[in-house]
């Protein structure tokens, strides 16, 4: 019995135009045309039609599939390689899953970094922006290290949510108290994750590559009051800790009661 190319698609499930394309990529050998100008396809191809069907259905690109044979070397080795990406994608597609469930528990914003759900709906786009950039510039360790630090900052204090509201023409005394509010909380962080300090451990770019990006990414981000306080926050944070380093910890004792005062206020 022969069938044509529309009843062979009917048979198998698929379409005409499924059938054209494994004939135009190789796949399927396209038979003669009879004298009305049909094409006629018989059992062959439709064992060959549902064997591709098959192979597809289990996820197996079309350029992967070279044999067919059930029992071919070829075939196995394929569907081990398949098995091992299949699992990738199933964790993929599982921590997909858990992000979106966190997204909906948490509101958060759709586009929220990797990691920072739970805090993402009280930080502003230009930090959850920075944030994005962060997680291509830190490897994991530092990433959980400033998830820990977000929520620290996110949960306390109104210091991170005055800077976000800054004005660029924002007056000197208003930048001077911040930047004075935001030190202690600097040198905190410092004391607690060391590294801060020196990065370049936890690098997975290079450090010029690193610096650059930062530095665009802030001027973009930030508008000149905001990254005037945050210089101005840095270079006290630094002076701060450095103080701490010479005086020990009673001077630090102070500072943290001060920044904790801060994030209470």
């Amino acid at each position: 019995m022969a069938w044509s190319t529309r009843e062979l698609a009917g048979l198998a499930g698929t379409t005409v135009n499924t059938i054209r394309h494994y004939e135009r990529v190789g796949l399927m050998i396209e038979p003669e045309r009879k004298h009305n100008g049909y094409k006629q396809y018989g059992v062959q191809e439709l064992v060959c039609l549902l064997r591709i069907l098959r192979l597809v259905a289990l996820g197996v690109p079309l350029a992967k599939i070279t044999d067919l044979g059930a029992d071919g070397q070829d075939t196995r080795m394929l569907l081990q390689e398949q098995n091992v990406d299949l699992a990738r994608r199933i964790r993929r597609l599982q921590r997909a899953r858990a992000d979106v469930t966190a997204i909906l528990r948490h509101d958060a914003p759709p586009d929220s970094p990797t990691g920072f759900v739970p805090v993402a709906s009280l930080l502003s786009e230009s930090d959850r922006s920075l944030l994005h950039i962060s997680n291509q510039l830190y490897d994991d360790a530092a990433m959980v290290d400033l998830r820990q630090m977000m929520e620290s900052d996110a949960n306390g204090g109104v210091v991170g949510k005055e800077i976000d509201a800054l004005p660029a023409d924002a007056d000197e005394v208003t930048r001077k108290r911040l930047a004075a509010g935001l030190a202690p909380i600097l040198v905190q962080h410092m004391v607690d994750y060391p590294w801060l300090t020196n990065p370049a451990a936890h690098l997975s770019k290079s450090e010029r590559a690193t610096k650059a990006t930062f530095v665009e990414a802030l001027a973009a981000l930030y508008n000149p009051a905001q990254l005037d306080v945050l210089a101005r926050a840095g270079q006290l944070a630094q002076a701060q800790f450095a103080h701490e380093q010479l005086n020990g910890d009673d001077w630090m004792s102070d500072e943290v009661d001060h920044s904790a005062g801060m994030r209470q206020a």
